[in-house]
């Protein structure tokens, strides 16, 4: 069988998207986790699905991480079916207009168009409570949550952007224990739907340079809803301002967040690396 797909990336965290408008049956895990194989498939960090959608949106998306495990929300990914959407239309000869609508796993996305191929999404607003997010073992929100594993102690800020986050303030970004403390966190049973974990370090008012180790993925090139997750925290802490320059390994991300009853937006470049087609059993 052939696949078509079209790889994109979103600040370095890259996405096989695939078109099943035409009822197309979604990708199981298996045939996930053989497109995201880096040696022997595309490779990529989730797959992206655009799907037929209802009440006046563009188009509906889902996302399945490289290991075929289901997500609620990614931001790079929202930024990259936007551009995906309006490309398709203008082959198609349609005019989509700078500013649309995405229906995502977690609910509806407002898009506007800017220039240089970035995109603006609406993300939501965060939520805090932990029974949202969800973290077990705390009945209100806190500013700094601390959790135990044999001898380690964790401090962290958590948050749900559709998504869990936990996000952990470090001195240096270079130094921080990415690789360790992210999936022990994952694997703790404060967190029953484990946890993308954001590693922040706050350079100034407006700007954090951000490593996060994504759920079903590890450490990945930028993370859309990390950056949101990291901002949102360290808003709500007074560490910087309501609208910061988010600063990942792949790329800078602009997350504004005007006040605590309004939405969370993002923004960001988008790039189309190649099409091509996935042959397969």
């Amino acid at each position: 069988m052939t696949l078509r797909f079209t790889k994109m990336h979103g600040a370095g965290n890259d996405f096989v998207v695939l078109d099943l408008r035409a009822d197309t049956a979604e990708p199981g895990a298996a045939l996930c986790r053989a497109l995201a194989d880096r040696h022997t498939g595309v490779g990529c960090d989730q797959i992206l699905t655009v799907e037929r959608a209802a009440d006046g949106a563009a188009a509906r998306y889902r996302i399945w991480n490289a290991d075929g495990s289901s997500s609620q929300q990614c931001g790079n990914g929202a930024r990259c079916i936007a551009a995906w959407i309006v490309r398709d239309a203008l082959a198609r000869g349609e005019a989509l207009g700078d500013e649309f609508v995405l229906d995502s796993p977690v609910g509806a996305h407002a898009v506007t168009r800017l220039d240089g191929g970035r995109y603006r999404i609406e993300m939501g607003l965060p939520r805090f409570a932990p029974n949202s997010i969800p973290l077990h073992g705390f009945e209100g929100a806190q500013d700094e949550y601390v959790l135990y594993h044999n001898d380690a102690v964790f401090t962290f800020g958590a948050v749900s952007m559709g998504n869990p986050h936990a996000v952990i303030e470090v001195d240096d970004i270079d130094h921080a224990p990415v690789e360790t403390v992210g999936p022990m966190l994952q694997a703790h049973p404060a967190f029953p739907e484990s946890v993308n974990v954001g590693f922040a370090q706050v350079q100034s008012r407006d700007r954090i340079r951000l490593r996060v180790y994504e759920r079903g993925v590890g450490e990945t090139l930028a993370c859309g809803s990390g950056a949101c997750a990291a901002a949102a925290v360290l808003m709500r802490r007074g560490r910087v301002n309501r609208d910061v320059t988010v600063a990942l390994p792949g790329g800078e991300l602009r997350i504004a967040w005007p006040a605590d009853d309004a939405p969370l937006t993002m923004s960001g470049p988008t790039a189309f690396v190649f099409e091509g087609e996935w042959n397969h059993e």
